[in-house]
């Protein structure tokens, strides 16, 4: 049996966390787990396929070997883990995209002001940037295509959770608000094939949707709209989805954003909702860390399910109902009232 690690251990590896989580972002964005997609390779076959410096790209991949990514194998010989295969490009979930996005430079200087949050309450990536975040990725089209291949693996990785913890059965229209490129959506058009949909993000986002739907063969099945939830939301749907948006968003805007939702809602149509319900004291910690996240990045926070039942109350709504969906994400009902 293994000896518990002591306090002080547990305290380095916090401490520390940030380390592993840049090496991590470097072999993302290296391509090291398509390589060694065939079977293992040495380190000067990986430091001659991506023009590395191979004694430092054995430095970086040996210290990710011991914390269980790779397996060193004798002679320098590197070969894939189950925690690597996430990383390969063509993984049912490419959880890849997700490492890349949060080593990006412009996320670490959020995180670097992460005092001044403290401080102020504001968000230390609109502080560093001066922009906000949604700002800074439109002005960087190349940060944009790394945040939306990151948020659809994200939504591929619990879409098929999220779309079977609500009964869409009586919905013959299903929009979804804020729906990226469609994941979401196509995951639960293809459960409900009666229904049709409605896929609404800003203009830039859902002009990438074709590949995704068209995958789906559901390209006949769904209206694309492209605006911005703050001023208009499509009419005419039973229910309204939104994955991961409310969180993005202070109280005050999301709030505004949900009487944008009530204004198109007839009183039979429901408000579903994909997001974390934040745990109790003293559990909860990934809820609790992504709080930050959305802290230091968007502005937004994570919610409990009483802070949920406010906001709901705020903008138009009554929390009808909460089930958990998987262990990060409940889908969260309101009633138009």
């Amino acid at each position: 049996m293994s000896t518990p690690p002591d306090a002080l251990t547990e305290l380095m590896t916090i401490v520390t966390g940030y380390q592993r989580s840049r090496a991590l972002m470097v072999v993302a964005e290296l391509g090291i787990a398509d390589l060694l997609r065939d079977g293992p390779r040495s380190v000067d076959e990986l430091a001659r396929a991506t023009h590395t410096h191979e004694p430092t790209l054995y430095r970086v991949l040996r210290a990710l070997a011991a914390a269980g990514v790779f397996e060193e194998r004798p002679g320098r010989m590197l070969a894939l883990t189950p925690i690597s295969e996430f990383l390969r490009s063509d993984a049912a979930v490419p959880y890849g995209h997700l490492a890349r996005l949060f080593g990006r430079d412009y996320q670490w200087a959020a995180w670097g002001a992460l005092l001044h949050s403290v401080r102020t309450g504001e968000s230390a990536a609109r502080h560093v940037l001066g922009v906000d975040i949604w700002s800074y990725r439109q002005d960087h089209p190349e940060e944009n295509v790394i945040f939306n291949d990151a948020m659809l693996a994200a939504s591929l990785s619990r879409a098929a959770v999220e779309a079977a913890a609500y009964d869409f059965g009586r919905c013959t229209t299903i929009a979804d608000i804020g729906g990226g490129t469609g994941a979401l959506l196509a995951t639960i058009l293809r459960m409900y094939p009666n229904a049709r949909g409605i896929l609404f993000d800003q203009p830039h986002v859902v002009a990438e949707s074709g590949p995704v739907l068209d995958a789906a063969g559901l390209t006949s099945r769904v209206r694309i709209e492209g605006g911005s939830f703050f001023e208009r939301i499509p009419a005419g749907a039973d229910a309204y989805v939104m994955r991961r948006i409310l969180h993005d968003w202070s109280d005050e805007d999301a709030t505004m954003i949900l009487r944008c939702c009530r204004t198109a809602m007839t009183p039979e149509a429901r408000l579903v909702l994909f997001e974390r319900v934040v745990g109790p004291p003293n559990e909860d910690p990934v809820s609790k860390f992504v709080d930050l996240l959305m802290l230091v990045g968007p502005g937004g926070r994570e919610r409990t399910e009483d802070e949920w039942s406010s906001l709901f109350n705020a903008g138009g709504f009554r929390l009808e109902s909460v089930k958990r969906a998987a262990a990060d994400s409940s889908a969260i009902v309101g009633a138009p009232i």
